[in-house]
């Protein structure tokens, strides 16, 4: 049963999510597409699959030659959409877009597949196709034709071969073409560039000029301006010559004025461009003459209209500014500061001049403070300067009330009920400063020093500390280590590098973790893991003391903590051992200086081999061999350059070598990485010629290639073996010979019943 169109998208949109995390799934995925996004699908599913190409040929993650060879197979489907009859206009741009995309890609590939014909057919059509869209469709499908003529353009015009030797990284353009190529001869290519170039600029050229489809042409061709000078004369002869306010007449719509002002930019800013890149070219005093002729030009036509008129020479409303505050006169626009609310009064309250619940609930620390000071900048460029006044006036006034000193009242006989109602409703509040700014001023620096303790009891504005939080247990400190580990293991495989990558070699005298990048993390993690314990760790089992001795508690949880960061450190170099040996290395490395310097701290007059101090280095070397070891196949070289890098090897690493001498296919691996110990490691060198010589003794399968080694290195081995046969079969022989028994007896007879004859 066919699912429906609402079905299939949940399905494809896992897909897509599937390839943006992971560029590489995009070679399969994309041929299993192509067949559901056909011209016989439904509208939903074909807009879905239309966008999908043209994101998929865009997108940056996708290297070069997958995108090429994706572009071959999307050919048919790009050619079945566009010519459907009557196609839907958001299907028709984003496969023009994926057109657009793909013509260099395909180009390429034409170049060096010369016999292709089909191929460059198919192309050939959907161009066809774009091309008698570009002057009858809609103007958003214009816009998506001109993009494809710009790189219709770019590619069919000669570019500058970077490298002669490499052509695959060379631009594509004409200049990699074959002059004798049977498909894309250049000189027709060239000519077809030409004559779309001239339908591309002829736009500048109308009477009636669209403004989206010339700001889209100067987008386009400045790309054509920085990557082919051949044409770049005549682009900029085209635009110089162009000029986007001859539509700039009076009377103008706002429609007209917005188009009009938006060519006018856009031009300004191309020409802008050219200049500020090639200061002293040929054409730079003809540039900055024409783009100061279009600033005045835009003054002259636009800013004459919306000019501000000049203020009046006397007050329209019959009160000068001086005046306002001594006679009492309410000015229009004036703001009025609200009371304070009665009680204690907080700093947030004293500088609110707002009444309004939703603003004073605001949280205005969860805004960052970049948009705070993007939105604060430009309203206190705008703001009235008498508004901003009076507000700080109102300020000024509060706080003024605030230090003033409270008098209390003076005991005296209470004032009969109808004297205190008469007062209240004799009395009316002002709240706004009568006195100007200079008068304000005056009064604060005319008041008394005031004792900072009558200050405080007044505002009631004392600091705040937050209570200490409380201690942690020891399972909650545990959780948060492994919390802690788990996002810096996450953060390392954020930062994957590609194998392929190429990193600077710093030598010796770099410093670990300054690039802030993968490997600096690394050497975080393993020093965490090494050093970040380092005197801490308990004799013994490491059990907790039960008095409750801090230093021991300590003790137990830091060693906790490293063994988890070894652990997970372990996990994350076994799930790709191949790839993260080099991580193995520097943490073993981490681990056997840290062993070192442990001994030699705490044991400074005793034997390093004989300090009984925790060692980590054995424990964990072994570990690693033991996680890779199963999984080394016979041709593997991962082992020996483990072994040649890791700081220490003794005889339990070799036995884990040795171990692989059981699998018949492994046994030169195991004595191709002895062989390479024994040559470039003299101190192993003799354990080395001892696990040989096991192997010799004991495996069949390695006789034949260790005695080669032995006759060089410990030849008085294989001479001792041929000695003591020699003795064993003259021990045997008998002083007589005996008679030569038949073919018949000498088949049947064995060496215990010859000598019983005899």
């Amino acid at each position: 049963m066919a699912l429906s169109a609402a079905e299939q998208i949940p399905k494809l949109e896992a897909a897509r999510q599937l390839v943006l995390a992971d560029s590489a799934h995009y070679a399969p995925v994309v041929p299993g597409i192509l067949p559901i996004i056909g011209a016989h699908s439904p509208l939903e599913i074909r807009r879905w699959g239309a966008d999908f190409l043209a994101e998929t040929f865009a997108s940056p993650a996708l290297a070069t030659q997958p995108k090429e060879n994706l572009s071959i197979l999307v050919l048919s489907t790009l050619k079945e959409l566009l010519e459907i009859p009557g196609e839907d206009a958001g299907v028709v741009k984003s496969v023009i877009q994926a057109a657009a995309s793909i013509y260099g890609l395909v180009f390429r590939y034409i170049i060096n597949n010369p016999y292709d014909s089909s191929t460059w057919e198919r192309m050939a059509t959907i161009k066809s196709n774009i091309l008698k869209r570009w002057d009858t469709a809609s103007t958003g499908i214009r816009i998506c034709c001109i993009k494809f003529v710009q790189r219709v353009v770019q590619v069919q015009t000669p570019g500058v071969i970077a490298d002669p030797r490499r052509p695959e990284q060379n631009e594509i353009s004409l200049a990699l073409v074959p002059r004798d190529h049977p498909l894309i001869p250049p000189p027709n290519l060239e000519a077809e560039a030409s004559g779309l170039l001239d339908r591309l600029l002829n736009v500048f050229h109308e009477e009636t000029s669209d403004a989206v489809l010339i700001n889209a042409t100067l987008n386009c061709l400045a790309v054509l301006v920085r990557t082919r000078q051949s044409v770049a004369n005549k682009i900029i002869s085209a635009v110089l010559n162009f000029n986007p306010l001859k539509q700039a007449n009076s009377p103008m719509s706002s429609k007209a004025k917005v188009q009009i002002k938006s060519m006018e930019r856009t031009t300004r800013a191309f020409l802008m461009n050219l200049y500020r890149r090639n200061e002293n070219g040929p054409f730079a005093a003809r540039i900055k003459q024409h783009v100061d002729r279009l600033s005045q030009s835009r003054m002259d036509i636009f800013d004459e209209g919306s000019r501000k008129r000049a203020a009046p020479s006397e007050p329209i409303d019959g009160l000068d500014n001086a005046k306002r505050a001594r006679l009492g006169a309410e000015v229009n626009g004036r703001s009025s500061v609200p009371p304070l609310p009665p009680g204690p009064t907080s700093i947030a309250q004293l500088f609110t001049l707002s009444s309004e619940e939703g603003l004073t609930s605001f949280d205005v620390t969860q805004l960052p403070i970049e948009l705070v000071v993007r939105i604060t900048l430009p309203v206190l460029q705008r703001i009235d300067q008498s508004l901003l006044d009076n507000a700080i006036n109102g300020i000024r006034s509060r706080f003024l009330t605030l230090r003033a000193p409270r008098q209390n009242p003076l005991p005296g006989p209470p004032l009969p009920l109808t004297a205190l109602e008469d007062d209240d409703e004799d009395y009316e509040p002002d709240f706004e400063p009568t006195e100007d700014s200079e008068q304000i001023l005056n009064k604060v620096d005319a008041l008394p020093p005031e004792d900072s303790q009558q200050q405080s009891r007044e505002i009631a504005l004392g600091p705040f500390k937050l209570p200490q939080p409380p201690p942690l247990t020891t399972g909650e400190t545990e959780q948060l280590g492994k919390g802690t580990i788990s996002r810096v293991f996450s953060m390392m495989s954020v930062l994957d590098e590609p194998a392929a990558a190429k990193r600077q070699k710093l030598g010796l005298n770099r410093l670990a973790g300054s690039n802030y990048d993968r490997e600096a993390w690394i050497t975080v993690i393993t020093r965490l893991a090494t050093r970040a314990s380092g005197g801490l760790e308990a004799d013994g089992d490491g059990e907790r003391d039960d008095k409750g001795a801090n230093g021991v508690v300590a003790k137990q949880k830091a060693t906790t903590l490293s063994d988890g960061i070894r652990e997970t450190l372990w996990k994350y170099i076994i799930e790709d051992f191949r790839v993260r040996i080099p991580i193995a290395i520097a943490w073993l490395n981490e681990e056997w200086y840290n062993d070192r310097m442990q001994m030699k701290a705490g044991h400074e007059g005793e034997s390093w081999e004989s300090a009984p101090v925790h060692q980590h280095y054995e424990k964990w070397v072994l570990k690693v061999l033991d996680g890779i070891v199963p999984y080394l196949d016979a041709k593997d070289k991962v082992l020996i350059r483990f072994l040649s890098e890791i700081p220490g090897v003794n005889e339990k690493v070799l036995e884990r070598v040795k171990g692989l001498a059981k699998d018949p296919e492994r046994v030169g691996l195991a004595i191709n990485a002895i062989h390479y110990l024994i040559l470039l490691r003299p101190p192993v060198r003799d354990i080395c010629i001892d696990a040989l010589e096991d192997l010799w003794r004991n495996y069949d399968d390695a006789k034949a290639p260790t005695t080669k080694l032995l006759t060089k290195w410990r030849p008085g081995v294989l001479e001792d073996k041929s000695t003591n046969g020699v003795r064993q079969e003259t021990k045997e022989t008998p002083s007589m010979p005996a008679p030569l028994p038949t073919p018949e007896a000498k088949s049947v007879a064995s060496p215990g019943a010859v000598a019983a004859a005899s």
